[in-house]
């Protein structure tokens, strides 16, 4: 018997798109989360583990999607291979399948210390930015100032229930269409 290929997305926010991930590849059933991966509690990682069977393939596009530091990882691909299911990194172009390859096992963990190196290296930035823009004075808290007004949300409404096209009104506003859509939805 077959088993089935699994995909896993995953990206940090829910603004972010998981399109380019895993695209043109032919998935019996994709489990995303919209989280960070600094943290190994998502929903969609664990019903995925859980899904999955002996004979299954996991394919993930690269091993900062499964997880960003080593420790995890390491846990995530043990546990999946320990009930028979094949992981691939589509990026690192790695596959494992629990065999006692020392190649592979010294591959995973360097490649996994790279993701976790990695988000070091981005959370040591953002700590440096910010200690620069408190020095200075700038500093105004998390988050960006929201560019679009309640107001702003009621003429766009308006002017997209007259018929008026949303790359018009995108303009006239400074925004992205993406943003217009964003607001309908909303």
């Amino acid at each position: 018997m077959k088993g089935q290929v699994i995909g896993y997305r995953r990206v940090s926010s829910l603004e972010q798109n998981t399109a380019r991930q895993l695209e043109g590849l032919e998935l019996d059933e994709v489990f995303e989360d919209k989280v960070s991966g600094k943290d190994r509690e998502r929903p969609e990682l664990e019903r995925m583990i859980r899904h999955a069977r002996k004979g299954d393939k996991v394919v993930v596009h690269s091993m900062d999607r499964m997880a960003r530091n080593l420790e995890d990882l390491l846990a995530i691909v043990r546990e999946l291979t320990e009930k028979g299911v094949s992981v691939e990194f589509i990026k690192e172009k790695q596959v494992f399948d629990g065999s006692d390859d020392p190649f592979k096992k010294l591959m995973l963990q360097l490649l996994g210390s790279f993701a976790e190196f990695e988000r070091a290296l981005i959370k040591s930035r953002q700590r440096e930015g910010i200690e620069l823009k408190k020095a200075a004075g700038g500093y105004k808290g998390k988050g960006r100032k929201k560019s679009i007004t309640d107001e702003m949300v009621t003429k766009i409404k308006e002017r997209v229930a007259a018929g008026e096209k949303k790359t018009k009104i995108a303009a006239d506003f400074g925004i992205s269409r993406e943003s217009i859509y964003k607001l309908l939805k909303a």
